[in-house]
């Protein structure tokens, strides 16, 4: 029924159809079910009554023609917002399906029992009352129920209330247990609950890690036990820093009791290692959504079918960062402690809240578990071509490690952790953690592209208005940092494996000047600068004359390395001979004078050199042999100018780079000294072997 909208007056007498009037004093009544009185201020007021026609085509007016919705309140209209699904993972389960299919209230049943064994104090005999979701959701809902005892109070969530002996505050309370969250959650988790947690203007969520913005190696432990003292890397030069069982014991009680006082904690299940056969099942129990998102996107997210067979995990993680270890304590130096415990399987962390400790220390964990099953744990990035050819790049911070392994005609199996077995060449991770210090759209596109809705940027600085990241600015820290799924870079390959590798390529950023831009190694070379670990960095001294410091990092990864060098050093030339790969020095760093005379080897050129390595053009090359180090050096490689390759042509002054090649020389020599005692081979001859792949002089 249509109402002529002219005059608002109730005297206004203009309406459309044969609607008759009814009634006097000032009260018009019309058949249609709505009647108009004047109100106080003489203007019309509707009123809706009960009274209808027979007529279908005169009904009710509504203000349109929908059904109302199906909810008595607003948290019922809240609920039908929200309807169950299953995260999105790049994993495919390849298991059989369940011959007898579990409920949900079991599985959510078996999942706490699991998660509270995991937070059990050791001092009692079960562990706390957990229950799932979130608490301030549970609250809302208690209070529209306004149920009066506990156990009803949480529903509409499964608990799990551990049988308890001594009674303690604690044992008192539920712990919220927010489980595998989606990052749209965690977002929301993050927003509401950490103070310094905001949204990009590309989509990503910035956090901070509190006053730690790096790691601390310094206060990193591992339990040096009867079985521990015999397989690590102790003393001089290791980054294995020993504690005993009990301390480890005393901060993982510290950490427990602080995770169990809160009222909500993350728990993620996830998998490392994207060999199906060799993956690690871990766990991460932690106070901030940060630290969950972050983990969610570094390590590999499971399907729903693989988390109900998860059952109990291979390596679980404490995470109360927020909470500082006691300073009393046996060993400890700082408020700050990274407890590593290899026979009990379990990491803790007190006193930083910097997220890449996290994904550290399971890296240290699959140097540990994974030579045990004959595989070579690497730090190292990987990619493959069209054809399948797989290369390995080696290189510190500053060899052009991230920007020579991210290349678009080749797929990116990872960029940081991987392991060789016999199978071929795995993805540890599931993620990437880029720097972004001075991030650009035009010479880092991908990683540029990543930083987008799911990613987490750490420390970095942003317009308080439009939320631009300013890439360039280091006012919290120089070591900004994006996390970031694996699958948001185009050319990923996904799952990450890939056939055995056939290209190995150490890099090195030679300050110096005197390293050729690249060298084919033999095996006893490749052993001997892997293990060497070289590069220069052009550090600043107190007259303002900046020099070139050589820094040596064994295996290009020693803070992460558990076993002695010369044991993956020995691995990697096994696999290599075994399955014919071909090992390369790549310098990228300067040529024709030392840092400051000399000028740095053009992108384009070492662009060409690795193009070169992947084709195979470079085997077929004819090669020479530097003096010193003995390296073999091609003659010619296409678009690149012959007289580079052997760095003294480029060098004017052939004295000052002999000196520099012996000044070189020395600092391997003396590096490698820490090495020698460690006997590789039947009567150490594989030891001398390496040791005479050195500088010779």
């Amino acid at each position: 029924m249509a109402e002529k909208r002219g005059s608002s007056s109730p005297s206004s007498s203009s309406f459309d159809g044969d609607h008759e009037m009814k009634g006097g004093s000032g009260r018009k009544e019309f058949s249609f079910g709505r009647s108009v009185s004047i109100g106080r201020n003489g203007l019309a007021k509707i009123e809706t009554g009960n009274k209808t026609t027979s007529s279908s085509s005169e009904e009710v007016c509504h203000d349109d023609s929908s059904a109302p919705v199906k909810a008595q309140t607003l948290d019922e209209l809240h609920s039908l917002q929200r309807k169950k699904s299953a995260p999105s993972t790049p994993i495919r389960s390849s298991g059989s399906p369940r011959l007898f299919p579990i409920s949900e209230d079991d599985l959510h049943k078996q999942q706490l029992q699991s998660i509270s064994a995991s937070l059990a104090s050791l001092t009692r005999e079960t562990g706390p009352k957990l229950v799932k979701g979130d608490p301030a959701t549970a609250r809302k809902s208690s209070e529209a129920q306004k149920t009066p005892t506990h156990h009803h109070h949480h529903h509409h969530h499964f608990n799990y209330s551990a049988p308890t002996i001594a009674v303690s505050d604690s044992s008192l309370k539920f712990t919220h247990v927010l489980y595998n969250l989606s990052p749209a959650e965690l977002y929301e988790q993050a927003i509401k609950s950490e103070k310094g947690s905001f949204i990009t203007s590309t989509g990503a969520l910035a956090t901070l890690s509190g006053a730690k913005t790096g790691r601390a190696p310094r206060d990193k432990r591992v339990v040096k036990d009867d079985t521990t003292e015999d397989e690590l890397w102790w003393g001089k030069g290791s980054p294995n820093i020993e504690m005993d069982e009990q301390t480890f014991l005393v901060n993982r009680e510290r950490a427990v009791d602080y995770l169990n006082s809160l009222e909500k904690v993350f728990v993620n299940d996830q998998f490392l290692n994207w060999d199906p056969e060799n993956r690690i099942k871990v766990r991460i129990v932690s106070a901030r959504a940060y630290h969950s998102l972050f983990m969610h996107n570094m390590c590999i997210r499971p399907t729903p079918e693989e988390l109900e067979d998860f059952g109990t995990p291979d390596f679980t993680i404490y995470n109360a960062g927020q909470f500082p270890c006691n300073r009393y304590t046996h060993y400890m130096t700082s408020s700050t402690s990274i407890d590593l415990n290899l026979a009990r399987r379990e990491m803790v962390i007190l006193g930083t809240q910097y997220a890449g400790e996290m994904k550290k220390g399971l890296f240290g964990v699959m140097h540990y578990l994974m030579p045990k099953r004959q595989i070579l744990s690497l730090h190292s990035g990987c990619n493959m071509g069209k054809d399948g050819d797989v290369a390995l790049f080696f290189g510190l911070s500053g060899t052009g490690k991230t920007t020579l392994s991210t290349d678009h005609n080749r797929y990116l199996i990872g960029d940081d952790e991987h392991c060789w077995s016999d199978n071929g060449v795995s993805n540890i991770e599931g993620g990437c953690y880029a720097k972004c210090i001075d991030l650009s759209r035009e010479k880092e596109p991908d990683i540029w592209n990543a930083i987008k809705f799911g990613t987490v940027v750490e420390n970095v600085v942003f317009d308080e208005h439009t939320r631009e990241v300013d890439y360039s600015d280091k006012s919290v820290t120089e070591n900004t940092r994006a996390a970031y799924p694996i699958e948001y870079i185009p050319n990923a390959k996904i799952p990450c494996v890939g056939p055995h590798p056939k290209n190995v390529i150490l890099l090195a950023c030679d300050a110096f000047g005197v390293l050729p831009p690249v060298s084919k190694l033999s095996l006893a070379q490749t052993m001997y600068h892997f293990i060497s670990g070289y590069t220069a960095l052009v550090a600043g001294t107190e007259e303002g004359v900046k020099e070139p410091r050589a820094t040596f990092s064994a295996c290009f990864g020693a803070a992460f390395i558990m076993l002695h060098p010369t044991k993956y050093a020995t691995m990697l030339a096994e696999k290599m001979q075994k399955h014919g790969a071909t090992g390369w020095l790549v310098n990228t760093g300067w040529s024709g004078g030392r840092y400051g005379s000399g000028s740095r080897i053009k992108l384009a050129y070492t662009r060409k050199i690795i193009d070169a390595i992947h084709s195979g053009a470079l085997l077929k090359a004819n090669y020479t042999k530097t003096e010193v180090f003995g390296l073999e050096i091609p003659t010619e490689i296409e678009g690149v100018p012959s007289q580079i390759l052997d760095p003294i042509n480029t060098w004017s002054d052939k004295k000052a780079y002999k000196d520099s090649l012996l000044h070189l020389g020395g600092l391997f020599k003396n590096n490698f000294e820490v090495f020698l005692n460690y006997k590789v081979g039947k009567d150490s001859n594989l030891t001398e072997e390496i040791v005479a792949a050195g500088p010779n002089f």
